[in-house]
C-alpha cells in the first residue's frame, strides 16, 4: 500500500472520530474532555500492549524508557493538543473546531521543511515531489487555512447576536481551544515527521511509535481518571451505556493513528497536510449527521481540499505506473 492510501484511510478514520467525539461530548459536563481522554488512553493502551511483541527495539523496560524519552516531544504535543481539542468541543460546533485546529497540517509541513533543508535534504525533497504534488499540497493547505479563517469570522460576527442565538457559548474567545490545539499539534506532527524519517530520524520504527504513543496516552488517561475520582469522590465508569460514543471515537482515533504513522514514515511533507484535511470529513459529517449548516464559502474550501487530494492521488498513481 502506498503512503497516499495510508493517508487517505487515516483522514477518513480521524474524520469519523471527530464526529463521535462531538456526539460523546456533554456541554454541561465539566469533565467531558477528561472522560474522552480516559477512553482514548484505554483503547490506545490496549493496542500498544498487544503490539509489544512486535517491537523492533525489544520490549524491555530499559528500551521502553529510552525510546519514550526520544518520542516525548511528539507524544506530549499530541496528548496536550487532543485534550484541549476535546474541551473545545463543549463550546463550539464540530464544523468550527476541526478546521481551525487542523491548520496545524500546514504549519507542521513548514516546520519539517525547514528542518530537512537545515540538514541538507533539499535536493532529495525536490527530486521526490512532482508539480502535481506541489499543486495538490497548495490546494489542501489553502483550503484548510481558508476554512479556518471563515470559521473565525463567523465566530466574531456572532458577538452582535443575543446570547441565546449564539452557537458559541463564549463567543470568539472559545476559538482559543482550537488555536491552542493547532500549536501543540504542530509540535507533535513535525516531531513525528522528523522522528520517523529514514535518514534523519531517531531510529524508531512505525510499530515502536504506535507503542510509545499508546502507552503514554494510557498513562495520561489513567491520570485523568484518578483526577476525576479525587475531584468528584466517585470513580468514572467508561463502560456505562451513556459513554458509547466516546468508545467509538477512541476506536476510530486508534484506527486512523495506525495508518497515519505509516504515511508519515513514507512522505511526511505530503502526508501531514493531507491528513490534517480530515477536518473536511468532519465538516461534511457534521452537515449530514449533526445538521450543522454550511455556507457557500465553506463549501468552496471543501472543494479546494478535495481537488488537492485528487491531485496527490493522480501523482501517486503516475509515479507507480
Amino acid at each position: 500500500m502506498s503512503w497516499f492510501l495510508f493517508a487517505l484511510i487515516s483522514t477518513l478514520g480521524w474524520g469519523c472520530a471527530d464526529l463521535f467525539y462531538k456526539k460523546g461530548t456533554d456541554e454541561n459536563d465539566r469533565y467531558s474532555h477528561l472522560k474522552i481522554a480516559v477512553w482514548v488512553g484505554l483503547v490506545m493502551g490496549v493496542c500498544s500492549i498487544a503490539l509489544l511483541p512486535l517491537s523492533e527495539s525489544g520490549f524491555s523496560l530499559s528500551a521502553l524508557l529510552t525510546n519514550a524519552v526520544k518520542y516525548s516531544p511528539a507524544s506530549i504535543g499530541y496528548i496536550v493538543s487532543m485534550v484541549i481539542g476535546y474541551a473545545g468541543l463543549r463550546y463550539l460546533e464540530l464544523s468550527i473546531v476541526s478546521p481551525v485546529q487542523n491548520a496545524s497540517g500546514a504549519l507542521s509541513m513548514l516546520a519539517m521543511l525547514v528542518f530537512f533543508i537545515a540538514r541538507g535534504r533539499i535536493s532529495d525533497i525536490t527530486e521526490a515531489y512532482s508539480v502535481l504534488d506541489l499543486c495538490g499540497t497548495v490546494l489542501i493547505v489553502a483550503g484548510v487555512i481558508a476554512l479556518a479563517i471563515v470559521e473565525q469570522r463567523l465566530a466574531s460576527a456572532e458577538k452582535e447576536l443575543a446570547p441565546e442565538e449564539r452557537k458559541y457559548r463564549f463567543g470568539a474567545l472559545a476559538l482559543l481551544f482550537p488555536l491552542l490545539y493547532c500549536v501543540f499539534d504542530t509540535i507533535g506532527t513535525a516531531a513525528d515527521g522528523i522522528i520517523l524519517d529514514e535518514e534523519t530520524g531517531l531510529g524508531l520504527g512505525e510499530i515502536d511509535v504506535l507503542i510509545l504513543y499508546g502507552l503514554t496516552f494510557l498513562l495520561a488517561g489513567l491520570a485523568a481518571w484518578i483526577y476525576m475520582w479525587i475531584r468528584t469522590g466517585k470513580p468514572y465508569n467508561p463502560f456505562a451505556r451513556t459513554e458509547k460514543y466516546k468508545g467509538i471515537a477512541a476506536g476510530c482515533e486508534e484506527f486512523g493513528q495506525v495508518f497515519y504513522v505509516y504515511a508519515m514514515a513514507a512522505k511526511p511533507l505530503l502526508a501531514a497536510p493531507m491528513i490534517a484535511s480530515y477536518c473536511i470529513v468532519s465538516v461534511i459529517l457534521s452537515r449530514i449527521a449533526l445538521k450543522e449548516k454550511l455556507k457557500a464559502s465553506q463549501y468552496a474550501c471543501v472543494i479546494s481540499v478535495i481537488v488537492g487530494i485528487v491531485c496527490l492521488g493522480i501523482s501517486e498513481g503516475l509515479s507507480e505506473a
